[in-house]
């Protein structure tokens, strides 16, 4: 078992993210995190324990840049098929569906894109949608959910939709983004990244940085951040 397994392995048995008789979606975009959720996932399986069910959807948007080689495409299809999890590709008008006077950006695409999973796994049956939403994207919602909202709040590694009966999970929560990467690039696998110029840059970046600065990038100060979240202090918090 890999460090990333033992990491993910934590996160569903301390969250309970998969239990038996599951159907889970996975949000494939062929970036480097679902890719890797994917890929782990699949070993799971074999566990024989819980039984659960899974297959992959990937959003295709009309979005320019945001796409992803015919060649890449037929790569990732390849992937998902030697793991044994099928792979559908729904194609959705981002832009498209803009009101008259709105204009592009990144939440409104992450929007769209979580409205159709969230409508696909409720055609089909799924009830579980996993996300591959890794511990750095937690860290960096909360410091920007803070700053910018004045609000202690964050990515959770699963979420139940009061009006749904569709839960999220992330079981990647307890994984840092270098350790993804190093073993994607191991594995030589393709990572397909958004570069449209609506996500190029951004306020995400930057509190990207601002995160690695106050951790130093140590895993174990991320970690401690992380938990810090389940651990408040009443007594030294200024409640109204």
């Amino acid at each position: 078992m890999t460090g990333i397994e033992k990491s993910i392995a934590k996160a569903i048995y301390d969250y309970h993210l998969i239990e038996e008789g599951d159907r889970i979606l996975i949000g494939a975009s062929g970036g480097k995190d679902s890719t890797t959720l994917s890929w782990a996932l699949a070993r799971r399986l074999r566990w024989g324990r819980p039984r659960f069910e899974l297959k992959a959807l990937r959003i295709r948007t009309d979005v320019p840049g945001g796409g992803m080689p015919k060649e890449a495409e037929q790569a990732l299809e390849g992937l998902y098929a030697e793991w044994g999890v099928p792979l559908e590709t729904v194609d959705v008008p981002v832009i498209g569906r803009l009101k008259p006077g709105k204009e592009m950006n990144c939440y409104w695409c992450a929007t769209q894109r979580r409205t159709e999973l969230m409508h696909y796994a409720l055609e089909h049956g799924y009830n579980k949608i996993a996300l591959g939403h890794h511990l750095d994207d937690i860290l960096t919602t909360l410091l920007m959910n803070m700053v910018n909202k004045g609000e202690l709040s964050t990515m959770v590694p699963k979420l139940t939709y009061r009006k749904f009966p569709v839960t999220v999970i992330r079981p990647l929560a307890l994984v840092p983004e270098e350790s993804i990467r190093r073993f994607a690039a191991s594995q030589g696998w393709l990572n397909v990244t958004c570069s449209c110029s609506y996500g190029a840059e951004g306020e995400r970046k930057e509190f990207q940085r601002r995160l690695e600065i106050l951790t130093g990038g140590e895993l174990d100060a991320k970690l401690r951040m992380f938990y810090a979240l389940s651990k408040p202090n009443w007594d030294y918090l200024p409640l109204i």
